[in-house]
C-alpha cells in the first residue's frame, strides 16, 4: 500500500515539475477569475478588507524576499513549513496579484469609457505576460515591487475618494501620498536601522515605485486615469423624460429589434422636439460631487465641436446609481456625442447618436422605467 502511494506521489510530483514554469501564470489567472465572480461594490467593507489582506500578504512575501537575498543560503536547516513556503510562495504571490489586478481592472473598466478602460486592461495583460519573460527573472524583485506599487496606488485611488466623499485634483494627490507612504516609510526605516541595505532598497524598491508613481501622475495629466469610484451603469437618448413618484419614465421610438441601441440613438427630430440624455451613475455612500454632460456635434469641417456643457449635482449610496438627465432644444442634424465627465475633465462614459430632422407626423412612443 505504501509503495503504491509513493508511486502515485512520484507521478504527481513529476507532472508538477513538468508544468512548473506555467504555474505562476496559472495562479495569476485563477486570481483574476476568482475576483471576477466575487467582486462587490467599490465601497464594500468586505471588498476593501479583502484587498488590504492581499496587499499585506504581497508586502510580507516581498519584504521577506528582500532581506533573504542578503543572507547566506541556509536551506539545509529549513523545516517542513519553511520548505513548503519556499515551494509555493511564487504561486501565492501571483494569485494575490491576479486577484488585486482583476479588481482594479474591473473597477477602472466600470469607471470610464471604453477607450480609457481598454488601455488600462491592455496594461494589465502586458504585466501578466511580462512577468513570465526570462529577462525579468534577473530583476524579479524590482519588477514585483513595481507591481506592488501599482496595486497599492490603485487601492488608495479607490479608498481615499470614498472617505473624502468627492474626487478631484487634491483628492488624487492625497491618494498618491497615501499609496506611496508605505514605501517611503520602509525606506526611511531601512536608512536609519539597516543603512548598508539602503542602496539595494533604492534599486529594488524606491526607483520602481517612483517610476510607477510618476506614470500615474502623467496619466492623470492626460485624463487617462478613470475616475474611480464613479461608474455609469446606464446611459441612453430619449424623446421625453417624466418623473412620477420617484420613478423616471423614459419615452422612445426605438424598435424592439434594434436591441443594441440605448433609446433613440437614431433620433428622428420633429419640430419642437427636445433631446434628452438619461444616465445612472454609481457613487459610494456619503459621496457628493458634481459631474457635467458635455454635448458635441461632429462638424463636417471642424470635427467634434463642443456645443453645450451642463453641470449636475450627484449623490451616492443607491445600489442602482444616482439618476439624472440633461436636455438640448437647440440642435442641428448630424452625429452627436454626449460625454459624462468629472469637473477635472476625466470621462466617466459617453454615448453617440445620429439626429435627423423629420416632418411632423403622428407617432407612438414606447416607455421604459428607471
Amino acid at each position: 500500500m505504501k509503495t503504491m502511494m509513493r508511486e502515485k506521489l512520484s507521478v504527481w510530483q513529476a507532472r508538477y515539475d513538468k508544468y512548473r514554469p506555467y504555474w505562476p501564470a496559472t495562479f495569476f489567472i485563477l486570481g483574476f477569475a476568482f475576483d471576477v465572480f466575487t467582486l462587490d461594490r467599490v465601497d464594500s467593507t468586505w471588498a476593501l478588507l479583502q484587498q488590504l489582506l492581499y496587499l499585506s500578504a504581497c508586502w510580507l512575501i516581498l519584504i521577506f524576499s528582500f532581506f533573504l537575498q542578503t543572507r547566506p543560503d541556509q536551506s539545509a536547516g529549513w523545516g517542513k513549513i519553511r520548505h513548503f513556503y519556499e515551494e509555493y510562495k511564487t504561486e501565492a504571490l501571483h494569485f494575490f496579484f491576479g486577484a488585486l489586478l482583476s479588481t482594479y481592472t474591473l473597477f477602472f473598466f466600470k469607471s470610464s469609457s471604453l477607450v480609457v478602460s481598454f488601455g488600462f486592461m491592455v496594461v494589465m495583460a502586458v504585466l501578466l505576460v511580462a512577468n513570465e519573460w526570462s529577462r525579468f527573472q534577473a530583476a524579479s524583485l524590482p519588477f514585483k515591487f513595481a507591481l506592488l506599487c501599482l496595486c497599492t496606488l490603485c487601492f488608495s485611488l479607490c479608498v481615499v475618494p470614498i472617505f473624502a466623499g468627492s474626487i478631484g485634483l487634491l483628492v488624487f494627490l492625497a491618494s498618491l501620498v497615501f499609496g506611496v507612504t508605505p514605501f517611503a516609510a520602509f525606506s526611511y526605516w531601512l536608512l536609519k536601522r539597516r543603512a548598508p541595505l539602503f542602496e539595494l532598497c533604492k534599486k529594488q524598491i524606491l526607483i520602481p515605485s517612483s517610476l510607477v508613481t510618476c506614470a500615474f501622475l502623467i496619466l492623470y495629466v492626460f485624463h487617462l486615469i478613470p475616475p474611480v469610484p464613479l461608474s455609469v451603469q446606464f446611459m441612453g437618448v430619449y424623446h421625453d423624460i417624466k418623473k412620477n413618484h420617484g420613478v423616471y419614465e423614459l419615452y422612445h421610438e426605438n424598435p424592439w429589434w434594434r436591441f443594441w441601441s440605448s433609446g433613440d440613438q437614431k433620433f428622428a427630430a420633429q419640430p419642437g422636439d427636445k433631446v434628452y440624455v438619461f444616465f445612472r451613475i454609481f457613487s459610494p455612500t456619503h459621496f457628493s460631487d458634481r459631474v457635467r454632460l458635455v454635448w458635441s456635434h461632429d462638424d463636417p469641417k471642424y470635427g467634434w465641436v463642443k456645443q453645450d456643457e451642463i453641470p449636475i449635482e450627484i449623490s451616492g449610496g443607491r445600489d442602482l446609481g444616482f439618476r439624472g438627465y440633461g436636455l438640448k432644444s437647440n440642435y442641428v442634424p448630424g452625429d452627436w456625442r454626449v460625454q459624462l465627465e468629472t469637473l477635472d475633465g476625466r470621462e466617466v462614459s459617453r454615448i453617440h447618436f445620429n439626429l435627423d430632422l423629420a416632418p411632423e407626423i403622428p407617432r407612438r412612443f414606447e416607455m421604459e422605467v428607471q
